[in-house]
């Protein structure tokens, strides 16, 4: 599979990126090295070999899943937290109108 000037522009255009010619022929080269790499690495054999999620085996650690509705053994959590809160309202965060 290789990649072609028209599909760089295509490819550019849903990007959303302006591209110029000059800027096109280097990206075309850059990619169909990338693509030629990757076919490369399908040719390897992994007949045999496990999938695997990361490179280290990891063991996450698991927690009992309880709902504690937002209270800890000193009281309301929400007013601990908002607390340290520049503004609040109503039992909320306050933050500056955005969109007018």
């Amino acid at each position: 599979m290789s990649v072609d000037s028209a599909t760089i522009k295509r490819i550019a255009h849903l990007a959303r990126i302006k591209l110029s010619e000059a800027e096109a022929a280097p990206l075309e080269a850059e990619l169909n090295g990338l693509i030629g790499w990757i076919e490369q690495l399908g040719e390897v054999d992994t007949t045999g070999v496990e999938p695997m999620t990361a490179v280290i085996p990891l063991k996450l650690k698991w927690r009992d899943d309880v709902v504690t509705d937002g209270q800890d053994t000193g009281g309301d959590v929400r007013d601990k937290v908002l607390s340290n809160a520049p503004a609040a309202g109503y039992g909320f965060f306050a933050v500056p109108k955005v969109i007018e």
